[in-house]
């Protein structure tokens, strides 16, 4: 099994596939919410296509295929940046946490500022203009066209 790591990746499709799946045929739907295209299609999809993709890959590694790096670039030449990895999970985490008392445009804000930064952005004007505009873009889009409500926090009455 030495070299075939790409079967762990092939593990992980599989069981997050089988959740989205037994989520999205579990959930419950209400009679005027179904149509030709209802809430369940795109997660059933995205569950479908989860566990094709994981058969294949699967397949393909125990016939001997392997990932290949970058154009030269060896596999493991550089170490990982655990620090860049810490601060987006961190940034992540505290977006989960934030997002109910602080609502989506300012916790969006910061998660795209926080991003940004631990991706090397260190341009302190532009950031948190363009964080701003995406987050509140990002919240006119999902409340006025898609209609999905996202939590507004503290600027409810504002927006």
């Amino acid at each position: 099994m030495r070299g075939r790591s790409e079967l762990g990746v092939s593990v992980l499709l599989l069981l997050v596939g089988v959740l989205v799946l037994s989520d999205t045929l579990t959930m419950e739907t209400a009679a005027n919410q179904r149509g030709p295209v209802g809430p369940r299609t795109v997660p059933v999809v995205v569950g479908v296509s989860l566990l094709v993709v994981a058969v294949v890959l699967a397949l393909d590694v125990l016939r001997g295929g392997r990932g290949e790096g970058d154009s030269g670039e060896e596999a493991g030449s550089e170490p990982a940046d655990w620090r860049t990895v810490a601060l987006l999970a961190g940034i992540f985490l505290a977006s989960a946490a934030l997002i109910d008392p602080l609502g989506f445009p300012i916790t969006g804000a910061l998660l795209f500022w926080g991003s940004a930064y631990a991706l090397g952005s260190r341009n302190l004007t532009r950031d948190p203009l363009i964080a701003a505009v995406l987050s509140m873009a990002t919240y006119a889009a999902f409340n006025t066209l898609l209609g999905v409500p996202l939590p507004g926090g503290p600027l409810m009455g504002v927006l």
